[in-house]
């Protein structure tokens, strides 16, 4: 394996890591009023259910984006991708 190719896996490995780590869910469910389920995020988003998705539908997607936006942000310039992306390689 070339070293540039571990360099690259191993920074995208710890974007990965590091979105992990900043996207924990904290403190206890509350319910409220009509059925509204919450659960803080550390990142400080608040993660709710919602008409048409569970509170764990929302937690997946939450960090699911993390990891896609950290790992967006080290991936190589020119690499493919399934979704285009801009000269900044981060999409907003």
């Amino acid at each position: 394996m070339d070293l540039a190719e571990t360099a690259v896996s191993a920074s995208m490995h710890r974007a990965k890591a590091n979105a992990r780590a900043a996207h924990v869910t904290v403190g206890q469910v509350r319910r409220g009023a009509a059925g509204v389920v919450e659960i803080d995020c550390s990142c400080g988003m608040v993660l709710t259910n919602g008409p048409d998705w569970s509170l764990d539908e929302h937690i997946r997607l939450h960090r699911a984006e993390a990891r896609y936006l950290a790992i967006s942000e080290v991936a190589p310039a020119g690499m493919p991708r399934l979704i285009p992306v801009g000269t900044d390689r981060r999409p907003r």
